[in-house]
């Protein structure tokens, strides 16, 4: 019951972080590797195209869809820093990231959230049981409690839609059954 209840808690001190910046104008970053970036992509297309109903797009970026910068990046800084020399080009004080890691260790994710920090970014972390490096790192940490990657990553798709939800329905109201 504990856990439920923070559970809870922490679902909408999430939602309450990333309705507040978008409604001063800012913006919500996503990053993940494999799985992890296909929930990046998702999550940010639910919330610049639609969720529930069709209203104005709200301002989301996956930090992994364009290969041109992945790779110069990739190339010339090394591939630990994919994600993080997007947050340097593109976050702002207000942003939010969310940073997507079933190991909670990778090291890109890791060098992103500290970008994101270091700018004034609040950092929404999603990861497994352990929570590795980055459960410490975050100011929100959701932690799936699994070690297994398929079991964590399914945790992690619940959860993107319950706050792609959550967000729409605080910025918009909503016309879909509760």
């Amino acid at each position: 019951m504990a856990q439920d209840t923070a559970l809870r808690a922490q679902v909408a001190d999430a939602v309450g972080v990333a309705v507040a910046a978008l409604r001063a104008g800012c913006k919500l970053l996503f990053a993940g590797n494999g799985g992890s970036a296909a929930d990046a992509q998702h999550w940010a297309g639910e919330l610049v195209s639609r969720f529930y109903f069709d209203r104005p797009g709200l301002s989301a970026i996956a930090l992994t869809t364009d290969t041109s910068i992945l790779t110069a990046i990739g190339n010339d800084y090394g591939y630990d820093y994919v994600f993080a020399r997007q947050i340097e080009a593109l976050a702002h004080t207000g942003d939010v990231f969310f940073a997507i890691s079933t190991s909670g260790n990778s090291k890109n994710i890791l060098r992103a959230i500290d970008a994101a920090r270091a700018r004034g970014v609040k950092t929404i972390g999603f990861t497994g049981q352990s929570g590795g490096a980055m459960a410490e790192q975050c100011e929100l940490c959701f932690k799936v409690p699994s070690g297994e990657t398929p079991r964590i990553q399914e945790g992690h798709e619940f959860l993107g839609h319950l706050l792609c939800g959550l967000i729409e329905h605080e910025m918009f109201g909503s016309t879909h059954g509760r």
